[in-house]
């Protein structure tokens, strides 16, 4: 009888093994009370002080929203999707000091799944948080158009832009061994991204170079099907768009970072 081949699942499927990871890395941020209550925290800050400061805005001929707080609230969906996503790659890091990784690669998974659970697990996070986030900004005021029917397309828009970053960050998390080298890219990387996206300012208010960077940029894709549902309602070119865009890009990021895994294991 043919011996289970390494990295197999050894009876297990993919699915089940990439499930028992994503609950490992659940349970994780269950136990860091601080870190949950910072991440609800976090988005009533940027949503009260951004959106009082740059109030003014909304007055502007040809602002898209009545409001800038309803202009800002998609695009504080989309900022904390982007740090949820781009900093899941540290948790490899940390297994690999810890000896956690280790003890993984021992057991009788798939490594695939070490990857894709940690993936599932930003998912989820994502979508809680999310929600949590839409629930405030309505408490606040902010309109959405689409309706009740659109809130599952905003939370499937927000976790598969979460999937492109934590594919993108597991990736960076396998190539780079160290904590402080991750740390350092990672936040070399997050400004760049939301600057040069549409999350805080409309294209047609940015310098004609900066609006086609933002075209480029990932972010954009989740930030204006997002903001269509808040504003107009369904935009069904944008919307079908932006979800086979992020769809795609996620499937690839989530294969190089399975890659790349397996190459800094070999």
């Amino acid at each position: 009888m043919r011996s289970a081949r390494a990295g197999g699942t050894t009876g297990r499927t993919l699915a089940s093994d990439t499930w028992w990871i994503c609950w490992r890395e659940l349970k994780r941020l269950w136990r860091q009370r601080v870190r949950i209550l910072m991440t609800i925290i976090q988005p009533v800050i940027w949503l009260t002080l951004m959106g009082n400061m740059f109030q003014r805005m909304a007055s502007i001929p040809g602002f898209p929203a009545r409001s800038y707080l309803d202009y800002m609230a998609p695009g504080v969906i989309t900022m904390v999707t982007l740090f949820s996503g781009i900093f899941g790659g540290i948790t490899i890091v940390w297994d690999r000091r810890f000896g956690y990784l280790q003890k993984l690669l021992a057991a009788p998974i798939s490594r695939t799944a070490i990857v894709t659970g940690k993936m599932l697990a930003i998912a989820v996070q994502t979508a809680a948080q999310a929600l949590i986030i839409f629930g405030l900004a309505r408490a606040m005021g902010v309109g959405f158009a689409a309706g009740a029917l659109g809130v599952p397309v905003l939370i499937l828009l927000a976790v598969l832009l979460s999937q492109v970053f934590a594919g993108l960050s597991l990736t960076l998390g396998a190539l780079l061994t160290s904590h402080e080298a991750l740390m350092a890219v990672v936040n070399f990387l997050t400004m760049p991204l939301m600057f040069t996206s549409n999350a805080m300012m409309p294209l047609d208010m940015m310098p004609p170079w900066l609006a086609r960077v933002a075209l480029l940029n990932p972010l954009s894709y989740g930030i204006n099907p997002m903001r269509a549902l808040f504003l107009r309602g369904w935009e069904w070119a944008g919307l079908s768009r932006g979800v086979a865009v992020l769809a795609v890009t996620a499937v690839a990021m989530a294969a190089l970072a399975s890659a790349m895994f397996r190459r800094s294991i070999a």
